[in-house]
């Protein structure tokens, strides 16, 4: 048998909570008339011992489910502070009393829990003798179908076997967030929009890897010409203004676990939801090694597709991805550059599987088809499973594709090591379907992975079925390898 099920299954738990703002009357989906700061005045017509009683009781009920409930108070107290008069005079009790009135607890995983991307993790101290720590991270669902993501530690044993560690007790969105840009974001941007980027190169060369748009206001200054008939810096402020609504940073408090960290939609465009996040351990030209993890950002209405990036799983950096290649979903990089380029996987039509390349990994122009629906099992649309392994054979890839009943199977496709855009062996029939016992769910008859890893020698694939429940299953590389024959006929499809 070529895939094994591991006994290991996650699951969401509705006990994990975290706290968000609660604005009685400005409820997202049920909007009405602001009833704020009639609350506000009720508590401050409390007496004071009722409002020490009162802080006293929501302490020790809801005090050990999160950590520094308080500084929540303090957050949320803030952001009403301004529908008060005389709030000087109030006492720190009510105010945090204030605050409790306009917080709530949100259950992030309690209605879905799937579609796991794996890495190997940053810090391999501990791990035992010929194992490998790695970090999952997971897409979540809890109330108005609002999708975040979290993240799981844990090992993989020499022989393939896998251990996932317990959550932290807290869950938490806290963190400072701030706009940032980054050098070939701005010039690219620059570019398309048709203005002249030879003095901004030069002012974006004095400028770090990432910096905010008040760094480059500044740094404009200097290529600035009073009096000019014409300056690119009006125009180049604008771009900056337009990126800065979505590109931003979270770096979570230090006193935070891994696991605890949530992270919330921020940017407008992915408002209702981060989605199928396919995580990467990369290494830049340069030989800089970073984390990237593609994600569609979700805003109600239309799909995004941008990018984290992250040394540490603690400070990340968000921005959204551009060019016709880029659309939709599914956008998977592997893992460096090809040749001086940046490629990945992307089905920016909705049906096929395409090589897309870029020159800075942001914006992607160029795109190649390497898979069609032409399997009765991938009739309605086809695409990947995370970004490309790299193997002596050559680029393995995780496949999806759904037929009939909607039904989500996956497959392999083994691609040319140095031409990316060449299949040299495909899988037939399906790798990993939905058994019996993983049909059922959220969404039924469904398996899907956003990620997986070679380790000793077995594929290590973690999967999402019926968007409820997590499963892993070990493949032997060399047994899978064997089962991958050359494609019948060529894939050399135009777009």
């Amino acid at each position: 048998m070529l895939v094994e099920r591991l006994p290991l299954h996650l699951a969401g738990n509705p006990r994990r909570v975290l706290t968000r703002i609660f604005l009685p009357g400005d409820e997202e989906l049920i909007r009405g008339q602001s009833r704020v700061k009639d609350v506000i005045q009720r508590v401050t017509e409390l007496p004071e011992d009722v409002v020490v009683s009162t802080l006293t009781e929501v302490l020790a009920k809801f005090g050990s489910r999160h950590r520094d409930l308080i500084h929540q108070f303090e957050t949320h107290f803030d952001a009403v502070a301004h529908l008060m008069e005389h709030q000087e005079f109030i006492s720190d009790t009510r105010k945090y009393l204030i605050g409790a009135y306009c917080t709530m607890e949100y259950t992030f995983e309690s209605t879905a829990y799937f579609n796991p991307s794996i890495v190997p993790h940053f810090d391999q101290e501990g791990a035992k003798d010929g194992a490998l720590r790695v970090i999952l991270s997971v897409r979540t669902v809890g109330e108005g179908h609002i999708s975040t993501l979290v993240f799981r530690t844990g090992e993989i044993g020499v022989d393939g076997s896998v251990t996932i560690d317990d959550v932290s007790e807290y869950a938490s969105t806290r963190a400072r967030r701030f706009t940032v840009l980054r050098p070939r974001l701005v010039e690219q941007t620059a570019i398309e929009a048709g203005i002249d980027t030879t003095e901004l190169k030069v002012v974006l060369g004095m400028l770090p890897d990432t910096f905010t748009p008040e760094e480059l206001h500044t740094a404009l200054s200097l290529i600035s010409r009073p009096g000019a008939v014409y300056s690119p810096v009006d125009e180049i402020i604008k771009i900056v203004d337009t990126l800065s609504l979505s590109s931003y940073e979270v770096d979570f408090m230090e006193d935070t676990e891994l696991t605890e960290r949530v992270l919330w939609p921020t940017a407008r465009d992915e408002r209702r939801g981060i989605e199928d996040a396919r995580f990467v351990k990369f290494t830049d030209l340069d030989g800089h090694v970073n984390y990237r993890g593609t994600y569609t950002g979700f805003d109600g209405t239309k799909v995004v597709s941008r990018l984290l990036e992250t040394t540490d799983f603690r400070r990340f950096s968000s921005v959204a991805l551009s060019g016709p290649a880029a659309r939709n979903k599914g956008v998977a990089m592997f893992p460096r550059p090809i040749n001086g380029g940046y490629y990945a996987l992307s089905r920016w039509d909705g049906e096929r599987n395409y090589i897309s390349s870029s020159d800075n990994g942001y914006h992607w122009n160029s795109s190649v088809p390497i898979a069609l629906p032409q399997d009765p099992r991938s009739l309605v649309h086809v695409g990947n499973c995370g970004s490309p392994i790299e193997t002596d054979q050559g680029w393995l890839v995780i496949t999806h594709g759904t037929g009939p009943m909607r039904q989500y199977s996956l497959g392999a496709l083994l691609l040319d090591l140095d031409e990316p855009t060449k299949v040299i062996a495909a899988l037939k029939g399906p790798l990993l379907a939905p058994n019996e016992a993983e049909r059922n769910g959220y969404v039924p008859n469904v398996v899907f992975s956003c990620g997986s890893l070679i380790h000793n020698g077995n594929l290590i694939l973690p999967y999402g079925f019926g968007d409820f429940q997590i499963g892993f299953c070990r493949i032997n590389l060399e047994d899978l390898m064997r089962e991958m024959k050359t494609p019948h006929t060529p894939l050399s499809l135009t777009a």
